[in-house]
């Protein structure tokens, strides 16, 4: 804890002497919005390349003539390759800066869902779609570090929300690309058209500059690596610094027993959190044909209510975050969805189904809003990119694995009702939350 004291105290006197700006208000409202826009678009792309792949995989499988595992196998490379790109760009975005790296991973990103296209074998499709997860693994941790470094601490979870939204807009737009360009000219097209949105969010990064947060920090690493170079005396305060801005910036999320047991404890939520993105989006569709014998109109209906619904939640989510406190506004969330998932389980009525899977939207994707905003105010600014990215694409990770869960437990019981066993990992979620995470509303932003 000394040293963290001395760590600041120390920075705080280099930024002021450099004139570099650590106080987010002092930002022209320009640059937030430039800011915002960026990371929007970029969490977007995700949202957009993630389904995409949804929707073209039955012509995929077609044109290769894979089997439903092989089939599974590329979504699970896509995926896998998002959770590796989001350690490394989070890492990365911590030494070189978060705008630079952010913009490396949607040039990788465009490069290599255009070249998906392109496949001419599924281990050429493979090697594309792993390749475009990597670029596609570092924007949500980067985005979500840029808002949070940039934007007053009073509006930290609404601006987070709203770069969560950009997943959605991204379903949308890839709904809407497939739609119009699939029956006509084919999946690859789907592919080529889909990697030109990202020439937008390419567009909206141009002549960005680094958070002043950061570029304070890294100034302040560069004096204390050159005195180390040139043999001057450092006193003990500049020592605990330059010890503190070049440890590796994993080491930071598990410096200690609290801070591990904090680590976790976010690990957890962001894993809950994905458990039932995956299992209610992948799952509850196939409910809806099989057991209520709704058509594939009705069940798209369904679709876009229930994304109407996310998108209404983590508004309101991020207002609540904000204003209560995000203790309280994770914990309500988590014990509304457990009601929510239990009652929706027994449902049958079509209109009450429709309304049903926009209220479990609202509620279990509305906590998209404040994990940006709670991941960055855990950490410091020499890890806060790292800790955005590894605990969210851990959580990613373990949630992906929801589907097949559920299918196994399926396979055993009914799908609704392992469906419904998602309530009580979301009753756990919130006893984590009570137990193992502290409040952060208005707190500052640690150097």
């Amino acid at each position: 804890m000394d040293i963290e004291v001395k760590a600041n105290q120390s920075s705080i006197g280099v930024v002021a002497s450099t004139g570099a700006m650590g106080d987010v208000d002092n930002t022209s409202a320009s640059y937030r919005w430039k800011v915002l826009i960026a990371s929007v678009t970029g969490y977007a792309m995700d949202g957009l390349d993630m389904l995409i792949l949804s929707f073209v995989m039955a012509s995929v499988m077609s044109t290769f003539g894979l089997s439903l595992a092989e089939g599974g196998f590329v979504a699970t490379v896509t995926l896998f390759g998002a959770v590796i790109g989001g350690y490394v760009f989070g890492i990365l975005a911590d030494y070189i800066g978060r705008v630079k790296v952010f913009s490396l991973t949607i040039l990788i990103f465009s490069i290599f869902t255009g070249l998906t296209a392109f496949s001419s074998s599924l281990t050429e499709l493979n090697i594309y779609r792993f390749l475009a997860g990597l670029g596609l693994g570092g924007e949500f941790g980067i985005g979500m570090t840029l808002v949070t470094e940039t934007w007053p601490k009073e509006k930290r979870a609404r601006v987070t929300g709203g770069v969560a939204i950009g997943w959605q807009l991204g379903v949308v737009l890839a709904a809407a690309v497939s739609a119009w360009v699939l029956p006509t000219y084919g999946w690859r097209a789907v592919f080529l058209v889909g990697s030109l949105p990202a020439l937008f969010a390419a567009w909206s990064r141009y002549g960005l500059a680094e958070p002043p947060i950061w570029v304070a920090r890294n100034e302040l690493r560069k004096r204390l690596r050159e005195k180390v170079k040139n043999n001057e005396p450092m006193t003990q305060e500049e020592l605990a610094v330059y010890k503190e801005t070049n440890k590796f910036p994993l080491l930071h999320l598990f410096a200690d027993k609290k801070i591990s047991t904090k680590t976790f404890g976010l690990t957890v939520m962001t894993s809950v959190q994905n458990m039932g993105y995956y299992g209610i989006m992948v799952w509850l569709p196939t409910i809806l044909m099989q057991k209520h014998g709704l058509t594939l109109t009705k069940t798209s209906a369904w679709m876009i209510a229930t994304v109407l619904g996310m998108m209404l939640g983590i508004m309101v989510f991020g207002y609540i975050a904000d204003k209560a406190g995000r203790r309280p506004a994770f914990i309500t969330f988590q014990l509304m969805s457990a009601v929510c998932i239990w009652i929706y389980s027994g449902l049958s009525d079509p209109m009450h189904l429709l309304i049903g899977g926009a209220t479990l939207g609202f509620f279990c994707n509305g906590m998209m809003a404040g994990y940006g905003a709670l991941l960055s105010e855990n950490y410091s600014t020499d890890a806060r990119s790292t800790a955005e990215n590894f605990i969210f694409n851990t959580g990613r990770a373990v949630g992906g694995l929801a589907p097949v869960l559920i299918g196994m437990l399926a396979a055993k019981y009914t799908l609704s009702g392992a469906l419904a066993l998602l309530a009580f990992i979301y009753i756990a979620a919130a006893i984590n939350v009570y137990c193992l995470i502290p409040e952060t509303k208005n707190k500052e932003l640690i150097d």
